[in-house]
C-alpha cells in the first residue's frame, strides 16, 4: 500500500446463506475452517448466486452480498458509493468498519475509522449525550483532555447542548443523527464513513454536514466514504464514485459520468415494466397503483407539456378494501432525483375515501410551472396503517418552454420554477 493510500480493499466478498441463522451446518463450518487453515478459498463462496432481490430465494441458497470488490482510496479523498437498495453498499461499509467480517479478501486501513451507519450507531441509549461523546472518543484512542477540547464544538454543531446530560434514549431520531455525526466528524478519525442516515436530518443540518465533510477532506486531509441516494449531494461532495450492482463493482470512475450512468440505467430498467407489473414498489399493498396518464383540459392524452398549460395527472389505482383517510402524493423530480414540487391531497384538499375496487384520481395543475427539461413522477399512497404503495420513476415527463406569463417572452433557462406574479408602483 503506497504512502498516500489510506484504504485498500482486495478481492473482497461476503457470502450469506438464505433462510438460515449463522453459516449453516456443522459440516459446512468444518469445511470452511479446514479450507482457511490450508490457505484455500471458502468452498461455499464459489456456489454463491448473484444477489438479485427480484428472484425468489431457495432455502439454504448461498448469495454473494459482495463479490470480488477491489479499490483504493487516497488520503483526503471523498469517495461516493451509490447503487440501488440491496446493491451491497451497507454491507461494504460494515466490513470496512469491522462490524462484520468478509468471507474472502482483506481490507487494509491506516489510522482510526469512525462510522455513522444508522440512527443511533455507537450510542448507548441509557447513557447521556455527554457520556456517549466521551465513550466514543475513548474507543477511538483519544485522551480525556483531547475530548474536553472538542466537546463544546460537538454539542454546538449537533444543536443539542441543552440536552447533553439527558439519556440518548430520550432523543429524537434527528437529534441522534446530529450528535452521532458530530461525534464521528469532530473526533478527527483518519477515515470517516457516512451512510444514508443523514437523510433523517433536516435540510439545514444536511447542508452543515456536507460542509463539514468538505472541510474534513480538504482542510484536514482526512478521507470520507459517503453513501447516499441523493445524487445532488454526491455530485457536490465526491470526487470519485463507486457504483455497486447486485454485489458487484460495476464502475469506479469520475462522479459526473458514474452518476449519469446510474440514473439512466435506473430509469431504463423501471420504464420497461407497466405500472401494475412493477416489482420495485414498497408498502403494505392495500392500495396498488395501476397506471398513470398526462392529460390536457379536454381529457386528451399528452406526450409532452408546454410550460404554462393546464395539465391533469390521472392516477389509476386499486383499493383492496374500503378505505378512509387516504393520502395520495405525487412528486415531480428532476434528472438528479431531487424533488422539485409535490402535490398532496392532505395539504391542498382533504382525505380521500375509496370503496374496494379500481378508481381514477385526477390531480389538476393549472399553468404547469416548470421550464424545459426532463422530469420524473414518483407516486406514494398512505392510509391509517402507513405506507400503502410507493413507486419511483413511474413516468418520464418532457417539458417544453412556453409563454408562461403571456408576455410573448420565453422564461430564462436558468429558472426552473415559474411563479405567476404582477407588479405595481405606488
Amino acid at each position: 500500500m503506497s504512502n498516500n493510500t489510506v484504504l485498500k480493499v482486495e478481492n473482497l466478498s461476503k457470502v450469506y446463506r438464505l433462510g438460515e441463522v449463522g453459516t449453516g451446518t456443522i459440516s459446512h463450518d468444518l469445511n470452511r475452517w479446514w479450507a482457511k487453515m490450508r490457505g484455500k478459498e471458502d468452498p461455499f463462496s464459489k456456489v454463491g448466486h448473484v444477489n438479485d432481490r427480484t428472484q425468489k430465494a431457495q432455502k439454504g441458497e448461498y448469495v454473494n452480498a459482495l463479490a470480488d470488490i477491489n479499490f483504493e482510496v487516497k488520503k483526503g479523498e471523498v469517495l461516493g458509493i451509490i447503487g440501488k437498495n440491496g446493491a451491497g453498499k451497507s454491507t461494504l461499509l460494515k466490513i470496512i468498519s469491522r462490524i462484520t467480517a468478509p468471507t474472502t479478501g482483506r481490507i487494509m486501513a491506516k489510522g482510526r475509522v469512525a462510522s455513522l451507519l444508522e440512527v443511533g450507531t455507537g450510542m448507548h441509549p441509557e447513557m447521556t449525550g455527554r457520556e456517549n461523546v466521551y465513550l466514543n472518543g475513548t474507543i477511538l484512542g483519544m485522551t480525556r483532555r483531547e475530548i474536553d477540547q472538542k466537546f463544546d464544538e460537538i454539542v454546538d454543531f449537533a444543536g443539542c447542548a441543552k440536552y447533553a446530560d439527558t439519556p440518548v434514549k430520550r432523543y429524537s431520531s434527528g437529534m441522534k443523527v446530529r450528535l452521532g455525526f458530530a461525534v464521528a466528524a469532530f473526533l478527527e478519525p483518519e477515515i470517516l464513513i457516512v451512510d444514508e442516515v443523514l437523510a433523517v436530518g433536516d435540510a439545514e443540518f444536511q447542508k452543515k454536514a456536507i460542509g463539514k465533510m468538505q472541510d474534513i477532506s480538504s482542510g484536514g486531509g482526512r478521507t470520507v466514504l459517503f453513501v447516499s441516494h441523493n445524487m445532488a449531494s454526491v455530485q457536490k461532495l465526491c470526487g470519485r464514485v463507486l457504483l455497486l450492482e447486485n454485489g458487484n463493482l460495476k464502475i469506479n470512475g469520475d462522479t459526473d459520468s458514474t452518476v449519469r450512468h446510474y440514473l439512466q440505467r435506473n430509469k431504463d430498467l423501471v420504464f420497461r415494466a407497466p405500472l401494475f407489473d412493477r416489482k420495485d414498489r414498497k408498502g403494505n399493498g392495500i392500495i396498488m397503483f395501476q397506471d398513470l396518464e398526462i392529460l390536457d383540459v379536454h381529457r386528451k392524452p399528452l406526450t409532452s407539456i408546454v410550460s404554462g398549460m393546464d395539465v391533469i395527472i390521472r392516477v389509476k389505482l386499486e383499493a383492496r378494501a374500503n378505505l378512509n383517510n387516504v393520502i395520495i402524493r405525487i412528486q415531480i423530480a428532476n434528472e438528479l432525483g431531487e424533488n422539485v414540487f409535490t402535490c398532496n391531497n392532505y395539504h391542498s384538499s382533504k382525505y380521500f375515501s375509496f370503496n374496494s375496487g379500481v378508481h381514477n384520481v385526477n390531480c389538476i395543475i393549472p399553468k404547469f410551472p416548470l421550464t424545459s427539461g426532463i422530469y420524473f413522477i414518483h407516486l406514494h399512497s398512505f392510509t391509517e396503517k402507513g405506507l400503502a404503495d410507493e413507486i419511483e420513476y413511474t413516468y418520464k415527463l418532457l417539458i417544453n418552454d412556453g409563454d408562461f406569463f403571456g408576455s410573448g417572452k420565453l422564461p430564462m433557462q436558468k429558472d426552473k420554477i415559474l411563479v405567476k406574479h404582477t407588479w405595481e408602483i405606488k
